[in-house]
C-alpha cells in the first residue's frame, strides 16, 4: 500500500461516509474535497451545548424520568453556571425524583444566584413546603411576592391598571 493510498480515503468510502452524514456525493467525485468533507466531519463533532442538555433534561422530565433529568441538569450547569432554566430545571427534577434536600439545596443556590428573581423564591418556597419546613416555605413565598411587587413598580403604568 503506497504512502498516498493511506492518507487519502478511496472515493466509495468517502461517499458511503457522506450519505450517512446527510451529503448527496455523486460521482466522479474530487479526492481534495472527499478529504475536506472527512477533516471537517471529524474535527466538528458537536459538544452539546448548555441549552441542548437543558432540553433534553426537559424531555426526560416529560417522560417521567426525573433522576436521568437531573445528570442532564446538573451537566447544563456545569457547561454554564448562568443557565437560570437548567436550576430550574434540576430544582423540579430533584423533586419530582423524591430529593427534597437536594432540591433545596439547589434551589437556595438559585436564590443566592438571581436574589430579585421571585421563580427563584417560589421554587425554593415549594421545596420547603414539600419537605414540611412550612414557616420558612411560608418566608420564601412572602419574599417572593415582595419582589414580584417591586418589579409591578418599577414597570410603567398600563391602562388597564389606571382604572
Amino acid at each position: 500500500m503506497s504512502d498516498y493510498s493511506r492518507r487519502v480515503p478511496h472515493p466509495r468510502r468517502v461517499f458511503v461516509f457522506a450519505a450517512r452524514v446527510g451529503f448527496k456525493v455523486e460521482f466522479p467525485i474530487n479526492l481534495s474535497i472527499s478529504t475536506y468533507i472527512l477533516k471537517s466531519a471529524v474535527t466538528k463533532t458537536k459538544t452539546p451545548t448548555s441549552e441542548s442538555l437543558s432540553q433534553r433534561g426537559l424531555d426526560l422530565l416529560a417522560v417521567g424520568a426525573p433522576a436521568e433529568a437531573a445528570q442532564s441538569f446538573r451537566a447544563a450547569i456545569a457547561a454554564n453556571a448562568d443557565n437560570i432554566e437548567a436550576h430550574h430545571g434540576l430544582i423540579r427534577a430533584l423533586r419530582d425524583a423524591g430529593q427534597v434536600n437536594q432540591a433545596i439545596g439547589a434551589a437556595l443556590a438559585l436564590t443566592a444566584l438571581t436574589p430579585s428573581d421571585p421563580l427563584a423564591h417560589t421554587a425554593l418556597s415549594i421545596c420547603l413546603q414539600a419537605a414540611g419546613h412550612i414557616p420558612q416555605a411560608e418566608a420564601a413565598a412572602a419574599r417572593a411576592r415582595v419582589l414580584e411587587w417591586k418589579i409591578q413598580l418599577q414597570s410603567p403604568p398600563t391602562e388597564d391598571s389606571l382604572q
